[in-house]
């Protein structure tokens, strides 16, 4: 191709990032307008990306190859996998309904001395973080890769510590702290993270001469590339690392609650749907790409660990009094099934994880958006100050309801495809891991259905009698997201038609394959 596409897809968002923060000061509602328009023209490109995309063809297609830092080897190389073309889709996707969700969350208000950010400012940063995890998507050149990821975290610092939640128990002296501590541990943890990883990079390079991931693969499997055991084990622990923190995975975990406990819905789902998914992809280009036998290696320890993650998770979001905090653990839970599905090392399991990575944006979506409208009716977090909802407010609870069915995998919504293929890919090679993650379903159903129970049924409380139902601009974000659940659900076959393809190549990496299934033979 002649046209950049892939440049264009990420260059979009950002140009409206820039347009969107230059509109004047009074000029807020043109501001919202702008963000969406460019929101919608980013997914109209994601769409042409994932309709000239080829599953069958070459594994990296779309390629663009430029020479940019060329005395260290760095180039601004892009391509896109079935993978990656996944994830680009669901980004682009869910963009413009975080615009609209957040429609009026970061409008001025007055608090005393206290003043909120500029309308254009929240939305320029959304903007500005959608342009660079496409850009963690296509890239293909490690160091173009690393860059983007530690940039998104800048503008995500300001989204949670500059437009938090308004809904606090403790006033707005008390809210504005806990958003700075909530920001500032997000930044310090990611940042330690990208460091580590930085040191592996270097030594990447200073192994293989070169930060291309091509070339790095195509060396390796020509066998002029030789890299010593420790010093692949060491690289990949490097670049593992880091990516487990974005994940998030126990223990390094521990700043997505407050996240997404003092942001605004629309970024907390930017966060664990959109953000959060480039450290399960990088797991699959980079650790498994760069380091195969490291990543074989280490795999008996992160099975333990994601396992973990899933009973933690579940278990700790059974005991939340915060309506938020309850959702993060449980995507603390839903991550720990991705991370299992990527280790099983089945194409099952590969499969499964890249899906649920789709799957896992779009429930969370729902539910913390829901979850989001239902706080802003009546300024609380807490689950506690709710009650009888559904009499009032019939529509909001029915899609809240539908969120938290995904969520638990019911049978029939997109989510339980992509846990089923995770737990089949991982009982063919680990059935004990698989056994013991099932347990992470039945807690599932226990957390969602006693938030359900808590806070929708019941009497209605006198401060949510008057509670109004969903607007049509708040049915207008989640519909079209509930729609997809269910055609996901009953039909997944366009999504894995896309990602099979490329978890071959993944499985062709690490020399994995199937286990072969122990049928007796029929007489």
């Amino acid at each position: 191709m002649s046209f950049p596409l892939l440049t264009a897809t990420a260059a979009l968002p950002a140009i409206g990032a820039i347009a969107t923060a230059a509109v004047p000061a009074a000029k807020r509602t043109a501001a919202k307008w702008l963000a969406l328009l460019f929101s919608l023209a980013t997914l109209v490109l994601a769409i042409t990306v994932l309709v000239r995309f080829d599953p069958d063809g070459d594994r990296y297609q779309l390629t663009e190859s430029h020479a940019w830092i060329a005395d260290f080897g760095v180039r601004y190389e892009l391509g896109v996998d079935g993978i990656a073309v996944a994830l680009i889709a669901l980004t682009a996707l869910l963009i413009p309904f975080i615009v609209l969700a957040g429609w009026h969350d970061a409008d001025p208000l007055e608090t005393g001395s206290k003043r909120w950010r500029p309308t254009q400012g929240f939305f320029a940063l959304i903007l500005a973080v959608e342009a660079m995890v496409i850009l963690s998507f296509e890239a293909t050149d490690v160091f173009l890769f690393y860059i983007f990821f530690e940039a998104m975290l800048i503008p995500l610092y300001f989204l949670i510590g500059g437009f938090g939640d308004r809904a606090h128990e403790h006033g707005e002296e008390k809210a504005a702290t806990q958003r700075s501590y909530a920001a500032v541990k997000f930044l310090l943890y990611n940042l330690a993270g990208g460091l580590i990883m930085l040191a592996a990079v270097i030594g990447l390079y200073v192994v293989a001469g070169n930060f291309s991931l091509t070339e790095i693969a195509e060396a390796r499997a020509n066998g002029s590339l030789d890299m010593a055991t420790n010093t692949e084990r060491w690289l990949f622990l490097g670049f593992f690392f880091a990516f487990a923190v974005k994940a998030p995975l126990w223990p390094l975990h521990t700043w997505l609650p407050n996240a997404m406990q003092e942001s605004t819905a629309p970024v907390a789902v930017l966060i664990t749907a959109v953000v959060d998914k480039v450290g399960t992809f990088a797991m699959l280009r980079f650790c498994l790409g760069l380091f195969p036998e490291a990543s074989k290696w280490a795999t008996p320890a992160i099975l333990v660990l994601a396992v973990v993650s899933i009973i933690y998770g579940a278990l700790l979001a059974v005991g939340q009094r915060d309506i938020k905090r309850l959702i993060a653990y449980a995507s603390i839970s839903h991550f720990g099934f991705i991370i299992m599905g990527i280790f099983a090392m089945t194409s099952q399991g590969q499969s499964g994880a890249t899906l649920y990575m789709v799957n896992h944006g779009i429930s969370t979506a729902v539910l913390m958006l829901i979850a989001g409208f239902l706080i802003s009716r009546r300024g609380s977090r807490l689950i506690a100050d709710f009650g009888g909802v559904q009499k009032v407010a019939p529509v909001l609870a029915g899609t809240f309801l539908i969120g938290g069915l995904a969520t638990l995998s019911l049978p029939g919504l997109a989510p339980f495809v992509s846990e089923f293929l995770v737990l089949a890919g991982t009982f063919t090679r680990y059935p004990v891991i698989g056994i013991v993650a099932t347990f992470g379903i039945v807690l599932a159903a226990l957390y969602t259905l006693v938030l359900y129970q808590r806070t929708m049924t019941g009497p209605v409380r006198p401060e949510v009698s008057a509670m109004p139902d969903l607007r049509v601009r708040e049915i207008a974000v989640v519909a079209p997201l509930v729609v997809l659940l269910v055609f996901l659900g009953v039909y997944p076959k366009p999504l894995t038609d896309v990602v099979n393809p490329a978890v071959k190549h993944t499985m062709s990496d690490v020399q994995k394959q199937d286990p072969r299934p122990e049928v007796e033979a029929a007489k």
